[in-house]
């Protein structure tokens, strides 16, 4: 922060508790008042009194952002490119562009890195503290906070703020940007109209949470969607849908209200479709256990490819508990996930899916058998040419599948 827009930025604040308002909740009023203060100076610069400003409108931004946004931060959450961006010391700042890593020419202070953290928490209701040091939240923006502080980390406070693609809401978004063929996304809008259950794979930064978002926009209009996660993170539109979000434990410990619980509050919300945001241990049971009994859902999981997810998914309702047996988990797992939708971040940060399974029902020496309806040959997603394993669901709907694998593309569906 330079000198002016330091001092600038203090008259304001003294202005501010002078005259008692909020700055927050009213950006039209702090451009006002950062504009009167801006003038001051310029006109004090021009008596010799203080340096002249060589920017006055970027002056104002920037006192602005200090004010009311994230300071020197602000400019890179409002570029449309930036996916993410993360603070590893005050001196170590990055940012992600199309899946792309690089250093951010901004230095910060300790103490500048701590007000931004807590301007952030600021606005969630959530915190972070000595006896609970991380925290995850979701910001006014619906980017998702993750922040960690010492004696957790080595010496500095590390956060990471992660955005979500706003223009990414359908899939033919996605067909438009590369991530897959218009065959296979007109095949996975008509199993998510037809009610089969999708579980969405890939590593960190794949794009799962974009994947899954777009899916949920080819619901049919009169669903109710029902969403769980740990922070909020989905964008639904144009359905009933209610989202719900997990809760830290209070200063005493109690109040919390985990995964496991929201999945078993959801079922009693009368939901057409359930949606989990991740799941990642125990979880896995309860969502299993909703799927088997009727309702359809999606879900997302970090794996390294699609049947090792089928693999996973078997493993993680083991830690629900001691009575818990694989012989229960790998054939409900079978029964209950119709699709399995694999995302990779490629190295030039390019995401595509690579694959995309159909568990057969059936398990074979201990493990889910699969058939593989698309995979990634030659740079391009392309059908295999094999029949989804089971038909039931898109015969209900009236929808021939087989139709769409064989078909050289398809685009109609997504109408």
């Amino acid at each position: 922060m330079t000198s002016a827009v330091g001092v600038i930025a203090e008259q304001v604040r003294e202005r501010v508790r002078r005259e008692g308002v909020d700055l927050r909740g009213d950006r039209a009023l702090a451009d006002r008042l950062v504009r009167d203060e801006v003038q001051r100076y310029a006109e004090l610069a021009l008596g010799g009194s203080v340096p002249l400003l060589a920017d006055e409108a970027a002056v104002t931004r920037q006192v602005v952002a200090a004010l009311t946004g994230l300071g020197p931060l602000q400019p890179y959450l409002d570029d449309p490119e930036v996916e993410e961006l993360w603070i590893d010391a005050p001196h170590l700042i990055f940012a992600a562009r199309n899946g792309i890593s690089e250093r951010l020419p901004i230095e910060l202070t300790a103490v500048e890195v701590r007000e931004l953290l807590e301007r952030m928490l600021h606005q969630t209701g959530r915190r972070v503290d000595l006896s609970s040091p991380f925290v995850d939240a979701s910001l006014s923006d619906g980017s998702r906070l993750h922040a960690v502080i010492p004696d957790v980390t080595r010496q500095h406070v590390s956060i990471n703020i992660r955005r979500f693609r706003s223009g990414m809401r359908s899939l033919v978004d996605l067909v438009r940007l590369g991530t897959l063929t218009s065959q296979a996304a007109g095949f996975l809008h008509v199993a998510v109209r037809s009610g089969h259950s999708i579980l969405v794979t890939g590593a960190t930064h794949s794009g799962k949470t974009t994947l899954l978002g777009a899916l949920l926009a080819s619901c049919r209009p009169e669903e109710r969607v029902v969403t769980v996660e740990e922070t909020f993170e989905l964008s639904v539109a144009g359905v009933d849908h209610v989202a719900m979000q997990c809760r830290q434990p209070s200063l005493e410990g109690t109040g919390e209200i985990t995964l496991r619980r929201l999945i078993k509050e959801a079922l009693r919300m009368r939901p057409d479709r359930l949606v989990v945001g991740e799941v990642r241990e125990a979880e896995a049971l309860d969502l299993l256990i909703a799927l088997n009994s009727g309702i359809p859902g999606m879900s997302s999981l970090h794996a390294n490819s699609a049947r090792e997810a089928l693999v996973k998914l078997c493993t993680l309702p083991l830690l629900a508990g001691r009575n818990i047996d694989v012989g229960f988990v790998a054939p409900t797992v079978s029964g209950s996930i119709d699709l399995v939708v694999h995302a990779e971040l490629q190295r030039d940060g390019r995401r595509h899916i690579t694959e995309i399974v159909a568990p057969t029902g059936r398990v074979e020496a201990g493990e889910v058998a699969a058939v593989t309806l698309f995979e990634r040959r030659d740079g391009r997603l392309r059908a295999t040419g094999a029949p989804p394993p089971r038909l039931a669901g898109f015969q209900r709907a009236g929808i021939d599948p087989v139709a769409i694998l064989t078909a050289p593309e398809f685009g109609e569906a997504l109408a």
